[in-house]
């Protein structure tokens, strides 16, 4: 049987330490994607996730019932991205042209046209169709309202296909 995430949470808050690792497990890769997006470093992504998911475990208790566990860890990945950013206190590196996504999802001309989209957009274009958000998902996750995140990616598409027809 596939739990959801909010019975898994249950789960583990009932005591089954296992139900903790599946949860780790769904979300280790789509995490790990995220925070590379916006560190760039793979030892550094690396270390942000391992942070992320003792965060998780750590506050597991205080998660509100009535939200989506996706959007709720989402969230503490973007917090922790940007807490890394500011102890570096250097410019995001994913403003740089030169980031690349570790995980073959996307195939190499793609993903090298996607590098070319502003992060803003990027970002979105990559939480809707490679981790499935939902618009309000990805709202919830960046702190933006619902009609920004659809301004983002109708815009970004467009770029996108001016970006694909210039190839």
């Amino acid at each position: 049987m596939n739990l959801t995430d909010e019975q898994l949470v249950a789960g583990y808050l009932a005591g089954d330490e296992m139900a903790l690792e599946i949860l780790i497990k769904r979300y280790l890769r789509p995490i790990y994607s995220f925070t590379f997006r916006f560190v760039g470093d793979s030892q550094e992504t690396e270390d942000i996730t391992q942070e992320v998911f003792v965060k998780v475990w750590r506050n597991l208790k205080k998660f509100d019932k009535n939200k989506k566990f996706k959007t709720w860890i989402f969230t503490i990945a973007k917090n922790t991205c940007l807490d890394w950013q500011k102890k570096k206190k250097t410019l995001p590196l994913f403003f740089a042209e030169t980031i690349r996504d570790p995980s073959p999802i996307l195939n190499e001309p793609l993903d090298r046209i996607l590098e070319r989209l502003s992060p803003k957009y990027r970002m979105v274009l990559f939480l809707r169709y490679n981790d499935h958000f939902t618009f309000r998902e990805i709202a919830e996750s960046l702190g933006e309202s619902i009609d920004t995140i659809k301004t983002r990616h109708r815009r970004g598409i467009a770029i996108l296909k001016k970006l694909l027809k210039a190839k």
